[in-house]
């Protein structure tokens, strides 16, 4: 967007992305995860959001995600795992997209940091998650 013209991007601001890293539930009932990107100044369609740092009881082992979410992880350093026992790191800066509602789900460890602090965002139902694959 410009000052002239706020609903007009930039070049530079249309090739800006963020580091994310989408889980989600195959056919089967497995969970697996894609590595990618989420555009930057682009709307979505969010129901509100919250803070956290409190872990509940729920989310210490093998679990699936409560909704379609967005978690923006400002503090702590985590290992996730899924079905096939393939990993991946989120830390601050990258974006955790949580599709992974049914099945088996995921798990996650703490590897850096004693508190992690996180920013909840729930998309609106039937929303685009905006994400690009690194595959495509």
């Amino acid at each position: 967007m410009t000052k002239e013209n706020p609903t007009c991007m930039t070049i530079e601001q249309e090739l800006s992305y963020i580091p994310a890293v989408r889980i989600f539930s195959n056919p089967d009932g497995t969970s697996a995860f894609e590595l990618g990107k989420l555009p930057t100044y682009a709307h979505a369609e969010i129901k509100t959001f919250w803070l956290s740092s409190q872990i509940e009881k729920w989310q210490m082992g093998r679990h699936v995600a409560p909704r379609r979410q967005y978690v923006v992880t400002l503090k702590g350093k985590l290992k996730f795992k899924v079905s096939d026992g393939t990993t991946f790191v989120i830390k601050p800066g990258i974006i955790l997209l949580a599709e992974d509602l049914t099945g088996e789900g995921h798990s996650w460890e703490m590897i850096q940091g004693k508190k992690w602090v996180r920013l909840y965002i729930p998309m609106k139902d039937g929303a685009d998650n905006l994400f690009v694959a690194d595959n495509l």
